[in-house]
């Protein structure tokens, strides 16, 4: 019983080593730490609260651990980040044999404006602007309403995330340079 509880700590211990896992540090210290203020989304969409639905979205990937901190106002960030959700697209993908929807896709564009403390505008990669997501459809009409939802919570959340890389990316890349 010891023993292989013994030869499984040692697996555990190893393991990660194998698979070239280790701790990352962000930064030094904690006055290296970027700051964004992150203003409400415009919505030129149908779809009526995607816009805080994103924003939600933004500010909860913001406030975990990471080098990039979430503020309350504009004057003291480093980054403002502002935009627009273009639009929200829904089409049918599978089809059931009676010509009934299966499944549906869900495309959300967005237009961000990262705009530096320093009034210089960083622009992100139109690739991190627009995500897909396929949901479910049903025969009943509030399961189908439910699964769209969240469906565009989904997109939310990666575009938040395609977001924040980006702008971790390009600071990132900045102070390489700077070096």
């Amino acid at each position: 019983m010891y023993r292989c509880i013994r030869w499984l700590l040692i697996a555990l211990a190893v393991l990660p080593a194998a698979c070239s896992y280790q701790a990352v540090r962000y930064r030094a210290g904690q006055d290296a730490v970027l700051s964004v203020w992150i203003r409400t989304f415009a919505n030129d969409t149908l779809e009526p609260g995607v816009e805080l639905m994103l924003g939600r979205a933004l500010r909860r990937e913001f406030l975990r651990a990471g080098p990039i901190r979430l503020v309350e106002d504009a004057a003291s960030a480093d980054y403002s980040i502002s935009g627009r959700v273009n639009s929200v697209e829904t089409a049918s993908r599978s089809f059931s044999t009676g010509v009934r929807a299966l499944e549906f896709r869900l495309i959300m564009r967005v237009r961000i404006e990262v705009t530096a403390s320093d009034e210089r505008g960083l622009p992100i990669r139109p690739l991190a602007l627009a995500e897909s997501e396929i949901y479910l459809a049903s025969a009943d009409i509030e399961v189908s309403r439910k699964n769209r939802e969240e469906a565009l919570r989904r997109l939310a959340g990666l575009l938040a995330s395609r977001i924040y890389d980006e702008l971790e990316l390009r600071e990132w890349r900045a102070e390489n340079e700077a070096q």
